[in-house]
């Protein structure tokens, strides 16, 4: 996907672009930024003020350590507007490049959301009406909403046996997570961590910490066996809405996929 020339004006960046490390590989580097489609003004008017002011406190906290947690510096566009025609645009990290080891992406998660958790106390999108397939999956997953209609029998098949194994012990407090954490950290030249793409969900971090530990076993990233530490108790809770969570919002869901990565799930919850 490529952004308009009037997105390119607004975010005053040349057209010569090229694929920008990290994220699902739709973003683009165009100059001295990086362009993301698929933004929800709505969203990202709250977000984006919200991430700046973190970014900035991160980058010049006292005592700050070169290795230290940083956050991709949102930018607005030449009319102060945070999206256009569905982009969002942050400042490119110059030789950054993507953090995939899993013991990593949950130790820099971690932080990420003990920080979140102080500089961000309250996400009104919670409390409105879901926008896009993620956030009905995410209601899905914790059994706020019913499944949509129209899903693949096996896919159908696969969400019953999760649903049923939910129950209402404590994930604890919700707050602003990163539910995309894998793939969406990069490792600048010193070392350091630097979060792109948040995609916020108000929810507790232990369901985004298992969101992640899945995405990297399904990805390949991670020990094949990594969901073995996830079965039970809370962490098992929140492998479970994470589970619901990813093969509801994937289109299509890689099911064979999924339920080879769920199995030590499925095995001891519900067979």
């Amino acid at each position: 996907m490529r952004p308009t020339e009037h997105v390119l004006d607004m975010f005053a960046v040349p057209g010569d672009l090229e694929p920008a490390p990290g994220g699902r590989g739709r973003s683009v580097r165009a100059g001295d930024l990086v362009l993301s489609p698929g933004r929800d003004p709505r969203v990202q008017d709250l977000l984006s003020p919200m991430l700046a002011r973190l970014a900035v406190d991160l980058d010049t906290r006292p005592g700050r350590d070169h290795r230290d947690l940083r956050i991709a510096m949102p930018v607005p566009a030449r009319d102060g507007s945070w999206v256009v025609d569905g982009w969002a645009a942050t400042r490119f990290e110059p030789a950054a490049r993507e953090l995939t080891d899993p013991a990593a992406t949950r130790a820099v998660g971690a932080v990420l959301h003990a920080e979140l958790s102080r500089a961000i106390t309250c996400w009104p999108p919670a409390q409105e009406p879901p926008v896009g397939r993620w956030s009905v999956a995410e209601r899905v997953a914790f059994g706020e909403d019913p499944l949509p209609d129209g899903i693949d029998p096996e896919v159908q098949g696969l969400l019953d046996h999760l649903a049923a194994a939910r129950d209402d012990t404590d994930l604890g407090p919700a707050q602003l997570v990163h539910g995309e954490l894998a793939g969406n950290i990069l490792l600048d030249p010193h070392g350091a961590p630097v979060v792109i793409d948040l995609a916020p969900y108000w929810r507790p971090a232990l369901w985004a910490e298992a969101t992640a530990v899945l995405d990297g076993v399904v990805r390949g990233h991670a020990d094949p066996f990594a969901v073995d530490e996830w079965v039970s108790g809370p962490r098992g809770q929140a492998m479970v809405r994470a589970a619901i969570f990813r093969v509801l919002g994937d289109r299509p869901a890689d099911l064979p996929v999924y339920a080879a990565a769920l199995d030590p799930l499925l095995a001891r919850d519900l067979r």
